[in-house]
């Protein structure tokens, strides 16, 4: 029941939308096709994801007033008590920016299921959707996405770290020594910075061309859209939030 839950609402739609651009796109073009389906679904959640983005910034901006309230001495109950009136305070939900990201896994996972599964028009298109006369899996007339391409596989990695070099970074103690708080989110940082485009590198260049070059399609909207959010709302926020 999952499954046909699962197609009926997420797989299918993909496959049939990423069937009419590749219909329409000159030459067939596959990984142009893969270009703009990536791009459409990432505007649509730009909502979302804005919104995620958003609320992690927050929170960051937030550490430093949180590491004062563990640092004062209180009660494991009175700092909970203390920390939810500073989320009250400053209208901000600790769980948001988690459930925003709930929200898109399975849309972006969807997408990226689509290309990890082949290109099938076969038997996933609607009755008014018509098989592609014509896909160019060449894209650009350089790169066959149906198989491996190493030059797209190290392009996921940059875009990978492009993507977490933009994330919102965390907020040290404020007495400045640290703490395991501080030295977990510092390993967070570094592994997403610099072991997971590595291997990012790896499994896109392991699965295919049309995954790796979805990959970076995704990161670079990413990138762009946290660079626009950060220079829209650094100052709102830190104006609310450290008043």
């Amino acid at each position: 029941m999952l499954h046909n839950i699962w197609d009926s609402l997420l797989y299918k739609p993909f496959v049939n939308l990423l069937a009419v651009l590749v219909s329409i796109m000159p030459g067939g073009d596959l990984g142009l096709a893969v270009i703009i389906l990536t791009i459409l679904v990432k505007t649509a959640l730009f909502p979302l994801s804005q919104r995620s983005i958003e609320s992690q910034a927050k929170m960051k901006l937030l550490e430093p007033e949180i590491a004062k309230i563990k640092a004062g001495g209180a009660s494991k109950e009175e700092q909970a008590r203390l920390t939810f009136e500073l989320y009250k305070t400053h209208k901000t939900n600790p769980f948001s920016g988690c459930l925003l990201v709930l929200i898109q896994i399975p849309i972006i996972f969807a997408l990226y299921y689509v290309f990890f599964k082949g290109i099938n028009f076969d038997s996933n298109l609607y009755s008014f959707v018509k098989i592609p006369t014509h896909i160019n899996a060449n894209f650009l007339g350089l790169i066959d996405l149906n198989g491996k391409s190493l030059v797209l596989a190290i392009l996921a990695g940059v875009s990978q770290f492009l993507q977490a070099f933009y994330m919102p970074k965390g907020s040290s103690s404020s007495d400045g020594k640290g703490g395991f708080q501080d030295s977990f989110n510092k390993s967070m940082q570094m592994q997403m910075k610099y072991i997971f485009p590595i291997l990012i590198v790896f499994i896109a260049y392991r699965i295919s061309g049309a995954v790796a070059l979805y990959w970076i399609v995704s990161n670079i909207f990413t990138v762009f859209q946290q660079i626009y959010i950060n220079k829209k709302n650094s100052n709102i926020i830190k104006n609310k939030v450290l008043s």
